[in-house]
This record gives structure tokens, sequence and C-alpha cells, in this order.
């Protein structure tokens, strides 16, 4: 009787094992602000496909773009669309041909710590402050501190889109303190009472406040319109168009379940 229950143990085991072995595995890679998305899509994706495994990771939009072209994610994420300079090396040099898809929307938000009274920004304003020209913010109806500025690294797609929005691609102040994610501003303004910084909306929480910029505030409502300006798309490339188990990924995210899931995550839906 013992050796028959070891038996059955032993086969129970290899059953599971088979049909750990014959998951398929997915890679997504790439940009922080889409991060959290792909967190909620990918978790209800497994749900309904158990056969499928997907690994997830963040580094920013361009290593993300880049794994794409070296062949070492199955889906990147990139909260920027692709530049000229990597389409040429895409199909000059890798023989990738990147297939773009918008999943979302996004707001990029400027925020301040929770004690700063300064509720409103200009754009001109947000030039001045990232291009060193203002550092206190008494200059801006708040108290007498300086102004700590705080950016994203330049493989970030939400530094690109400040850069071209808001700094009209200049160089941002020497001065400014760059961190690696949203979080990391996020955290970085929490403490910080003369701190300032963007994050994508989906980061938006009680730690930090809001500053609406010339006199719009940054919500799904007033990107969907447009009326907000600091605003962009969040994509998804593939290598080719996507077939298998990388086709089922992107129909489902693109899906209306999926685009629920997208504003349970914090950022917009493209319907």
């Amino acid at each position: 009787m013992k050796r028959i229950s070891i038996f059955m143990a032993m086969a129970a085991l290899l059953i599971f094992s088979s049909v750990s072995f014959a998951k398929e595995k997915l890679v997504i890679k790439g940009s922080t602000t889409v991060l959290p998305v792909a967190q909620i899509v990918s978790e209800s994706f497994m749900k309904d496909y158990p056969d499928i495994e997907v690994t997830l990771s963040g580094g920013g939009s361009g290593n993300g773009i880049k794994a794409i072209l070296d062949g070492t994610t199955d889906i990147a994420n990139a909260s920027r669309f692709i530049k000229d300079k990597e389409v040429k090396t895409a199909a000059c040099e890798k023989g990738v041909y990147p297939v773009p898809f918008m999943v979302a929307l996004d707001a990029i938000v400027p925020v301040v710590n929770p004690s700063n009274p300064v509720k409103n920004l200009t754009l001109s304003d947000l030039q001045k402050i990232y291009l060193g020209k203002a550092t206190n913010w008494k200059e801006f109806g708040g108290p007498n501190m300086d102004i700590v500025v705080i950016s994203r690294d330049s493989s970030s797609g939400t530094y690109e889109v400040w850069s071209e929005i808001v700094l009209k691609k200049q160089r941002v102040t020497p001065r400014a303190l760059t961190v690696p994610s949203n979080g990391a501003i996020v955290q970085s303004i929490a403490s910080t009472k003369g701190a300032i910084g963007y994050i994508g909306l989906g980061y938006l929480n009680n730690d930090v406040k809001l500053v609406n910029v010339d006199g719009v505030k940054g919500s799904e409502k007033t990107t969907q319109t447009g009326e907000y300006k600091i605003s962009r798309g969040l994509y998804m490339f593939t290598n080719g168009w996507p077939e298998g188990k990388i086709g089922k990924y992107i129909n489902y995210i693109m899906s209306p379940k999926g685009q629920e899931l997208v504003k349970k995550a914090g950022s917009i839906s493209i319907y």
C-alpha cells in the first residue's frame, strides 16, 4: 500500500511537471509608465490563458525598444513612439519590423509635495523651472523656498515627451536630480518639501499633489478631449504582425475587457 501511494505521488509530480514545462513563455520589457497597465492585464491574461506565463520587467521605453530590436523580448512597452533612428536600426541592421499598438492614453502631470500651496503653473513656468531660470517657489506665489527639480533619465519615454512639450528640446538644468522611474519621483517628492517632478497619471497618489497646467487639471476627460496638453499615447511594439501567444496578448489588452483593466491601472482607455 505504501509503495502504491509513493507511485501515485510520483506520477502526480510528473504530470504537474509536464504541465508546467508545457507553458509558453511571453516576455514583456520596457516603460515603467506602461508597467502598471501591463501588470494588471498580465495577471488577468494568465488566468484566462493558464498555458501562457508572462514575464514582465521595466527599465524604460528606450530599453524596451532596444530589447525588441535585439530579440530579447516578445513585446516592448513604450510611453513614446519609436524614433526614426530606431526604425533605421531595426530595418537596416537588425532585420526587425516593429509594429506599434497604442494600448492606452496618458497624461504627464507635474507634482509637488503636499505641503506646497502652489496649485497652478503655466507651460512657460514649468519651462523656466526645468531650465533652471526660476529657482525659488516665491516666484510662483509659493513660500520662500528653493525649488528642487526632479527629472527622469534620458532613456525614459516620459522624459522624451516632457522634453518635447515643456522644454521644447532644450536641456534640463544640470541642477536637476535624475531618477529612474515614476515611483522614484513620487518617493522623492513625498520626502522633499521644495521638490517638483512629473509622472504618468497612473502613478498619482496621496503622497504627492497634482499641479494644474495653464489652469487645466490633468485627468481622463481633459486628456481624451485634448484640453490637457502634456499627454501622449502608451504603446506596445511587436516584431512583425503578432501571432500566437503575442497575438493573443495584444488582442486581450485591446479588447473591452483589457481596456477596463487599463482604466483600473490608472491609465486612460483608448475607447
